[in-house]
C-alpha cells in the first residue's frame, strides 16, 4: 500500500505546484492537520482532476472528514496545505473561495422557517456580496437549481417540511446555486433510508455529467463509492493508503487491513467492484497502529 514520501514543509507553508498540476483542480501538498498534540492527517497529497467523481473512504477515524474540512479551508494546516486554482488557499478571500467550490458539510443546520427557495437563495452570496440586489442572473441561477434538483415543486416548502432525501436535494441545489466548477460533500447519505441514498448519488452522477462538475464525496459505504466514483481514495491513520479506479482500490487485502473485516470482492460485467464482507478480521495488530 502506498504511503507518501517525506517532505520538508513548514507548518503553514505551501509547496511548490507539482509537475502537470491543473490550474483549475484543488490540490492538497504534504496537508498535515491536528487536533492540539495529536495528528489526524499525516502530509497526505491529494490532486483532484477536473470532471471526476472522487469518493474518500477510510474507517471512522482514518481522517476522511478532516481532509475534506482542510481543502475547503474549514481547518487550518499544522504543516503542507491546500491550492485552488494554483493559488495557495489561505492567499485568497472566503468570497474568492466561495465562487470556485461549494462544499456541504455532513450535518448541516436547518435555519428555522426557512423555505427550499430562501435556502438556496443563499447560494448566490458569493457573486452579490451584501450590498447588490438580487438581480436577474441570480434569480435564473436559483431557477436552474431548483430545476436540476427536482426541488421547483418544493421551492415555498418550509425545510423542515421536507424528508430526509428532499431536504438533501435543496442543500445540494443551493451548492448549484453558488455555480462553482467544485462540489465537496461530506457523506450526503448520512440517516438516509437506502432508496433515498441511490437518489442522491444518482442525482450527483447527472449533475456531475450535465455542468461537468469535479466531485468529493466522503462515503462509508464502500460499494457505493464503487459504483458512483470514478476514483477511490482509501485513508487509514492519517495517510492515503490507495488511490486509484475502484477495481484498484477494493480489494479483498484493502478491505482485511484497512477495515478489518474478511471480504469476497467480485467484478460485475461493468467493471465494478462489489465486496461482501463475510466476518470480522480481528483488531489490529499492535505493530501496525
Amino acid at each position: 500500500m502506498r504511503r507518501h514520501p517525506e517532505t520538508t514543509s513548514e507548518p503553514g507553508t505551501t509547496p511548490p505546484a507539482p509537475e502537470g498540476v491543473d490550474g483549475h483542480t484543488l490540490v492538497a501538498q504534504a496537508l498535515t492537520v491536528g487536533y492540539g498534540p495529536r495528528s489526524v492527517l499525516d502530509e497526505v497529497d491529494l490532486a483532484l482532476r477536473r470532471g471526476e467523481v472522487t469518493a474518500l473512504i477510510g474507517p471512522n477515524g482514518s481522517g476522511k472528514s478532516t481532509l475534506l474540512r482542510a481543502m475547503v479551508r474549514l481547518l487550518a494546516p499544522t504543516g503542507g496545505g491546500v491550492l485552488l486554482d494554483g493559488r495557495a488557499i489561505h492567499e485568497l478571500s472566503t468570497r474568492e473561495v466561495a465562487r470556485r467550490m461549494a462544499a456541504l458539510p455532513q450535518q448541516p443546520e436547518i435555519p428555522a422557517g426557512l423555505t427550499v427557495a430562501e435556502l438556496v437563495e443563499q447560494g448566490r452570496y458569493p457573486h452579490r456580496g451584501p450590498l447588490r440586489t438580487f438581480g436577474v442572473q441570480d434569480r435564473a441561477a436559483v431557477d436552474r437549481a431548483l430545476e436540476e434538483t427536482g426541488m421547483t415543486p418544493f421551492a415555498t416548502r418550509p425545510l423542515d417540511e421536507l424528508s430526509g432525501g428532499e431536504r438533501q436535494r435543496a442543500w445540494i441545489a443551493l451548492a448549484l446555486a453558488q455555480d462553482t466548477p467544485i462540489l465537496l460533500l461530506d457523506e450526503p447519505t448520512t440517516f438516509l433510508d437506502l432508496g433515498h441514498q441511490f437518489e442522491v448519488l444518482e442525482l450527483i452522477g447527472r449533475l456531475r455529467a450535465r455542468n461537468g462538475l469535479t466531485v468529493v464525496l466522503v462515503l462509508h459505504d464502500v460499494n457505493q463509492a464503487a459504483r458512483h466514483a470514478d476514483r477511490i481514495v482509501a485513508l487509514d491513520q492519517g495517510v492515503i493508503v490507495a488511490d486509484g479506479p475502484p477495481a484498484q482500490v477494493v480489494t479483498e487485502e484493502l478491505l482485511h487491513d484497512v477495515f478489518r473485516v474478511h471480504a469476497e470482492v467480485d467484478i460485475d460485467p461493468h467493471g465494478i467492484p462489489h465486496a461482501t464482507p463475510t466476518r470480522w478480521a480481528g483488531y489490529r495488530p499492535l505493530d501496525e497502529r
